[in-house]
């Protein structure tokens, strides 16, 4: 089937014009005002990638990011907007688009970026090989070493950490190192199901159970017996839930919605949030007794912010891999272009810099990365990044001049001061300036 474009606006003006510029120029487009229907055309159509818009009044355009991205990963998604900020670009970015345009649209550079995520994807192969935790930080090598410990076991794993940080890989990891890897591994987005519809997803249910319940349905805990069950985003899970798989974890018997055969399974349970739990627990809307059966085993995964010195390893990865995916061979990144994945905070961790690669190699031509692969914001935002980065690196090499100064002169700030051939106060100011008092 051809590569289809599905636009997402409220405003129908929008959508048609874009509609009949992107099928004039050769390219199949479909679209909805109301993106509450985008769930069922992605099942319909062949659809490549999602151009749409950030204010929308039924769903605001980041929630629906997020909801397409919980579901279709690899989806490549273009945000539009008319009221243009770098908070916005950020969050974009962030929970997994592509690019972000600001309307009124620069139609010859929206349709150079989507023929060439078209032409990307034409050539693309096989989606394995991105699954890996890729690290050499310190923390995160701890980790991998509870991932081994705790694998083995039957207990109950809690993995928290923000948005992008790599939850899903560490679920994946504990599942395939365990006696269960050749199971069943069955995973349920808490936050991308409406509460109605996640018991029967769950639990399961019989014909008749309710109005459009017309044929027996298996639900997830049922096919996962013997296996593991990861929930995702179960901070989002509503309390009333939250009881009945409460009970289900405390005696492994459920019914499925409308039944009245008890069923039991034995499956591994993993749960992840991106929320605070204490916060949570806190405010009443997570259940005390849910989180200590939950959190047997709990896992911190910290930020791409705290853990930079894994941008290094991270980049030549996803480099390495979308080389393969995407038939290219870049070696290398120019020094624009390093300083500012370098410089940026990258508040969606790991999965936005991915993506931010993803984006730089299917418009890289050539063997090096630059600046101008990189969606328009990051030069923004990677200004200031570096200048903090910048500015960091002379504290650390003030600090390090310093702290040699002291050791020759065995801890005596006066001959210290005159190795540095600084005066004394000057000394004293610089170390407090430092923190080093």
């Amino acid at each position: 089937m051809p590569f289809t474009v599905l636009i997402v606006d409220d405003e129908r003006e929008m959508c048609v014009s874009l509609c009949e510029i992107l099928q004039s120029n050769g390219l199949q487009a479909v679209f909805a005002t109301d993106p509450r229907l985008v769930p069922a055309l992605i099942r319909r159509n062949q659809v490549g990638l999602i151009v749409m818009d950030i204010k929308m009044p039924q769903l605001p355009g980041i929630d629906l990011l997020k909801a397409i991205k919980a579901e279709y990963r690899s989806l490549p998604v273009i945000m539009i907007t008319g009221y243009p900020s770098i908070d916005n670009a950020v969050r974009s970015m962030k929970f997994g688009a592509l690019n972000f345009f600001v309307k009124p649209l620069k139609i010859k550079e929206l349709l150079k970026e989507i023929r060439q995520i078209a032409e990307s994807r034409k050539r693309i192969g096989p989606a394995g090989g991105e699954g890996r935790i890729v690290t050499q930080n310190a923390r995160m090598r701890r980790i991998l070493g509870e991932i081994d410990r705790v694998a083995p076991t039957d207990a109950a794993v809690l993995v928290t950490g923000e948005t992008g940080t790599g939850k899903e890989l560490i679920a994946n990891a504990i599942h395939e190192r365990s006696g269960r890897s050749g199971k069943p591994f069955i995973k349920v987005n808490c936050a991308s199901i409406p509460d109605t519809l996640l018991e029967s997803d769950l639990f399961g249910h019989e014909r008749g159970a309710f109005t459009d319940a017309l044929d027996r349905h298996i639900g997830k805990l049922e096919i996962a017996r013997q296996g593991s069950i990861f929930f995702d985003e179960i901070g989002d899970m509503t309390v009333r839930t939250q009881a009945k798989l409460l009970r289900v974890l405390q005696d492994g018997e459920f019914q499925r919605l409308g039944g009245l055969e008890i069923l039991k399974t034995d499956a591994r349970v993993i749960a992840a949030t991106n929320q605070n739990i204490e916060e949570l627990l806190a405010r009443g809307s997570f259940r005390a007794d849910l989180f200590y059966r939950l959190s047997v085993v709990r896992i911190d995964v910290p930020s791409l912010k705290e853990r930079k010195d894994d941008i290094d390893v991270l980049l030549k990865y996803f480099l390495q891999y979308y080389n393969r995916r995407y038939a290219k061979n870049i070696k290398s990144v120019s020094r624009e272009a390093a300083g500012i994945f370098y410089g940026h905070d990258w508040p969606g961790n790991v999965r936005e810099l991915k993506n931010c690669i993803e984006r730089a190699v299917i418009f890289c031509d050539g063997e090096e990365i630059a600046a101008e692969h990189l969606p328009a914001q990051y030069s923004k935002i990677g200004e200031h990044g570096l200048l903090s980065d910048l500015s960091a690196l002379r504290d650390r090499i003030g600090r390090q001049i310093i702290t040699d100064a002291l050791a020759r002169s065995h801890g005596e700030k006066q001959k210290a001061a005159e190795i540095l051939k600084i005066s004394r106060k000057t000394l004293y100011n610089r170390m407090k300036k430092l923190g080093m008092e």
